[in-house]
């Protein structure tokens, strides 16, 4: 699973990859964090002489943090069913956009300690994805993230769960038929149009038009985390949707929408005062918005803190 030295420069270096790893499989940047942080934290207990004698200490870390969050996501739905209100991953910033030195419009050097700044964005971080990837077991999303996302062969996500590779091969091919296959692809050109007419029809609180750009039968889903104002329930429905939408816009005059790349997509951030205070992920089909995730928790929008739109 990975190849490093024992050094420490070797051990270190392992940092980017094992966050996205865990990031993938637990959807929560804070959680990812703490995962990587107890496996290096297990590496440097082992004595020296153990340390010296494992061949790939990228491997082992590897391992370890994938058992960690095996047993993150084993104790997941408890905590969910204490969770005020529908539960979402964390939104991704571009790190480009949000790092902008203020008044320079010129991308700011990465923070190397910051979990979000070590992520790549592609499909796999999307919001789509990760909450079709919520619907798995553990062990399915375990197997099928290792095996269809990082690549890693079953004789070695075996050792992480514990199971013959034949059983963990079973398991990424249950994982595999959740993941709805076949749609027509949206370009991301495709999708920011949409993104865009959304954010124009919302700004001028044209219910006609924010119907007409929903699927008949859109769904959004908002987390609020019982800490701010969400619906606790997802809106269903074209019309009731864009009601919910006029809605939001009225009881919160000043509010301003920017488009933004939102976990490697085109997406819509709410700003008010100049703080970030909603993040809003779209999924696209045939040209209309299918599903809406919205995002309010404060805790979820940390990483969001240093965004600087661009005019």
């Amino acid at each position: 699973m990975g190849t490093a030295g024992a050094g420490a420069g070797g051990i270190a270096g392992e940092r980017r990859q094992l966050i996205n790893v865990a990031y993938r499989l637990l959807g929560s940047l804070a959680e990812s964090e703490d995962a990587v942080q107890e496996a290096y934290a297990r590496w440097y207990a082992l004595p020296r002489g153990r340390r010296d004698e494992i061949v790939s200490p990228g491997a082992w870390l590897t391992t370890v943090t994938c058992r960690i969050c095996l047993d993150v996501l084993g104790s997941a739905r408890a905590r969910r069913e204490r969770y005020v209100g529908a539960w979402l991953p964390d939104p991704l910033p571009d790190r480009t956009e949000r790092n902008r030195g203020p008044g320079t419009g010129s991308p700011a050097p990465a923070d190397l300690t910051d979990p979000a700044d070590q992520m790549v964005l592609d499909e796999t971080v999307a919001m789509a994805f990760l909450v079709v990837l919520e619907s798995m077991t553990p062990a399915e999303r375990v197997a099928f993230v290792l095996h269809d996302v990082f690549r890693y062969p079953f004789a070695e996500i075996a050792d992480v769960l514990g199971r013959t590779p034949a059983a963990c091969k079973q398991l990424a091919a249950s994982a595999r038929r959740r993941v709805r296959v076949g749609r027509p692809p949206v370009t991301t050109a495709g999708r920011a149009d949409t993104v865009r007419l959304v954010k124009e029809a919302w700004e001028s609180k044209d219910i006609a038009a924010l119907v007409g750009l929903l699927d008949p039968a859109a769904v959004m889903t908002a987390d609020g985390g019982g800490l701010v104002g969400a619906a606790l329930r997802p809106v269903e429905g074209a019309a009731l949707i864009a009601r919910y939408m006029v809605a939001i816009a009225d009881r919160a005059p000043g509010l301003e929408l920017v488009e933004r790349s939102v976990s490697g997509v085109p997406g819509l951030v709410a700003r008010r005062a100049g703080v970030v205070t909603t993040v809003a992920s779209f999924d696209v089909t045939d040209g209309r918005v299918s599903r809406i995730w919205v995002v309010r928790n404060p805790e979820k929008l940390r990483p969001w803190v240093r965004e600087v739109p661009t005019r």
